[in-house]
């Protein structure tokens, strides 16, 4: 029998990223993104980290739909910016998801910064809500440094200004498939598909 998932997005990127996790756990799961749900209304992430923001974004798109739902939350912690933009990673510069403003007020925030202090780490947390009340959350990092100018066409957000330890290309220069068994995101979702095999058993 084939179970239903919802994963909380509309990023097509971010679905067919899923579903090849899935599809390589061989998991007999549908997965569909918000956009099958048009009156899903958006649910504003207040919760002090990216575990919290998870499970809310998954707990509302379970009660709304009925299903089971995926959600995720993740950002970019700057060692010296105290660990942020962090959860305010998308709305650093003021606005939701102006990536090129967020990208530009962290490289202006780390202009006097040494190049042997601009550590940081992407974070991410990926969560899971079945309408029986059972919630799961797994997370994944993955450190490095951030660079002085942009590089790179490929991701998003601050894909371009980032560099994982021990590579010499940022997130933006990265093949997809390749970043996605390095990426933040891709521990955490990939972490998520033994729990959600066990959950659904």
């Amino acid at each position: 029998m084939t179970t239903r998932i919802v994963l909380a997005t509309r990023n097509a990127g971010k679905l067919a990223e899923m579903e090849r996790l899935l599809a390589a756990a061989g998991l007999n799961i549908e997965l569909v993104g918000t956009d099958a749900f048009p009156n899903l209304p958006d649910v504003a992430e207040t919760e002090s980290t990216f575990a919290g923001n998870a499970l809310l974004k998954a707990r509302a798109t379970c009660a709304f739909t009925g299903l089971p739902a995926v959600a995720d939350d993740s950002g970019l912690c700057v060692d010296a910016l105290n660990g942020m933009p962090g959860i305010l990673s998308a709305r650093w510069a003021g606005q939701h998801g102006e990536d090129a403003a967020n990208l530009r007020l962290v490289l202006a925030q780390l202009s006097d910064v040494p190049d042997r202090k601009r550590g940081g780490a992407f974070r991410c947390a990926a969560a899971v809500a079945l309408p029986d009340g059972t919630e799961r959350f797994v997370e994944g990092m993955v450190e490095g440094e951030i660079i002085r100018e942009p590089r790179g066409t490929g991701g998003f957000g601050y894909d371009p200004i980032f560099v994982p330890l021990g590579l010499d290309q940022t997130f933006a220069e990265i093949p997809a498939e390749r970043k996605d068994s390095l990426s933040h995101r891709g521990q955490a979702m990939a972490a998520l598909v033994p729990v959600l095999a066990e959950l659904l058993a």
